[in-house]
């Protein structure tokens, strides 16, 4: 991890009200995502420092405006203390120059073979998955220690003003390998704001 990096992040990871209990209840752990399309690898994904944004996301599932392989029935936003660790943060230009080399080598690899790189196509991120498990292996066959965490900022949605080079969802996501790094789940506060489908019960 660089050497000015905050060792520990604030995420929040959208997910279905009852999987989002279970968590906090700690009969349960968060599935790893293995989608082909999962633009930073296989890993569990969080929305570091913007649970607002989690919840538009959750919503979004839940409505199947944004597709995934188990969407959620009562969208629901968890907090994390998260360590990253061993981390491959892509915000880092000596980490942008590690994902150019894994590039590089994918690339040698597909050509060798007579096979074809993947394409990224809109929301299907397939040549960016590609790359990143692609670091993976290469570390694991040359003995490096693996990453546990991978942070990358994703310039999503549409120009924020006329002319911008600033875009109207731009949010900075952390993909978790290792689940140990994950430290422990919160409910985020307040709790109508970011989880309004929740019954908050009065207790005085």
């Amino acid at each position: 991890m660089p050497q000015y990096q905050s060792p520990d992040i604030i995420g929040f990871h959208s997910c279905d009200m009852e999987v989002g209990l279970q968590l906090l209840n700690g009969v349960a752990d968060i599935l790893p995502s293995k989608n082909d399309w999962d633009w930073l690898g296989p890993g569990s994904y969080f929305w570091e420092q913007d649970p607002s944004r989690s919840l538009v996301y959750a919503t979004e599932n839940a409505t199947g405006k944004q597709k995934n392989r188990k969407p959620a029935k009562i969208p629901f936003v968890i907090g994390a203390i998260i360590e990253l660790s061993n981390c491959l943060n892509l915000v880092d230009s000596t980490s942008l120059e590690t994902l150019s080399e894994a590039y590089e080598g994918l690339k040698s690899v597909t050509n060798k073979y007579g096979e074809l790189l993947p394409v990224n196509k809109g929301s299907n991120r397939a040549l960016d998955c590609a790359v990143i498990k692609y670091i993976h292996e290469i570390r694991k066959a040359q003995g490096k220690p693996l990453y546990d965490s991978i942070r990358c900022a994703f310039p999503e949605g549409e120009e924020a003003y006329p002319g911008a080079m600033i875009t109207s969802r731009l949010h900075i996501q952390v993909c978790v390998c290792n689940p140990y790094c994950i430290k422990g789940y919160f409910l985020p506060r307040p709790i109508k704001k970011f989880n309004p489908h929740l019954p908050v019960f009065d207790m005085r």
